[in-house]
């Protein structure tokens, strides 16, 4: 049976560490601020983008929302990053993706100031990932690296795959783990013999977007496994493939009318993996955490700069 790894316990400690951070940067001056761009009425994004604001509210971060129509235009859109930009009470801004298809997404966010990129995707700070110079890394991969920390699994030496090169999770998180001095492995929907490839990674992640893709034929005996998808599955079918006719799913199902899953089918990680993250409670919280952490770090780059 794999070690779980809980993703809770370490958002819990990641936002502790934060606390007296924000603490002592409200006595010496004020606390950090998030402008968070909210555009159109997607039901994920703004679930998302109201469990950071709660996050910031337990920190006292401040936090401030935008919220355009799903009319916007770029042209609106980059007025309200500019503001942004421009305020000094404002430390890190993030616009929430996707945008409205009518934006150009790459302009709007290529108009944040990089010191404010509390997200770690502007070209300036993937070019910082790429050196390993000092800067906002993505939030997710970055919730990975502090994850295998403190758990204590291993990076340095090992094998580690990576399916998915997203700029915001795959590309990163393999820069990150090539930091460390794994030798790792890019992988996507095209790689030839991808079970094969996959089954050679001490340290699998899996961040390809595709319902219980990774099998137990892709997963070495006690790798890590870290499963980075959030999928619906809103069939029966679906539900009886991957859960093999459990009568706890099948009620849930049922209820909810649809099952949230990963990237990797979780009784295979279960019963193959060292060490996996469930969908949900893996990695999840770990990317809230990251952008608290991020937006910390950016206030006190910033008042640090203004004080000196």
């Amino acid at each position: 049976m794999a070690l779980i790894l809980d993703g809770n316990s370490i958002r819990d400690q990641i936002l502790k560490e934060c606390q007296p951070r924000v603490a002592a940067l409200a006595a010496a001056e004020r606390p950090p601020g998030l402008g968070v761009i909210l555009a159109g009425d997607n039901d994920a994004s703004a679930r998302y983008v109201r469990s950071k604001v709660k996050a910031c509210q337990t920190l006292g971060i401040y936090s401030e929302q935008l919220t355009p129509p799903a009319s916007v235009t770029t042209a609106e859109l980059l007025e309200m990053v500019e503001c942004l930009n421009q305020r000094p009470e404002i430390d890190g801004i993030l616009v929430q993706l996707p945008l409205p298809p009518q934006v150009d997404t790459k302009r709007v966010l290529l108009a944040v100031n990089p010191e404010k990129d509390v997200d770690g995707i502007h070209p300036l700070n993937v070019g910082r990932l790429v050196e390993n110079t000092p800067g906002p890394r993505p939030c997710t991969p970055a919730g990975i690296m502090e994850l295998l920390k403190r758990y204590g699994i291993v990076v340095s030496g090992r094998r580690a795959v990576v399916i998915g090169r997203s700029d915001i999770v795959g590309k990163p998180m393999a820069l990150l783990l090539m930091h460390q001095h794994a030798t790792v492995t890019i992988c996507h929907s095209r790689t030839p013999n991808l079970a094969e490839v996959c089954r050679e990674a001490d340290i699998l992640v899996a961040a390809i977007g595709r319902a219980a893709l990774v099998t137990a034929d892709f997963i070495k005996p006690c790798a890590a496994v870290i499963d980075v998808g959030q999928n619906r599955i809103s069939t029966q079918e679906e539900v009886r493939r991957i859960f093999r006719d459990s009568p706890e799913k099948q009620a849930e199902f049922a209820r909810k009318g649809s099952l949230l899953v990963g990237d990797v089918n979780p009784l295979d990680a279960l019963e193959w993996a060292g060490a996996y993250t469930p969908v949900p409670g893996g990695v999840g919280p770990l990317t809230i955490a990251m952008l608290m952490a991020n937006t910390v770090d950016a206030a006190e780059r910033r008042l640090g700069a203004c004080s000196t």
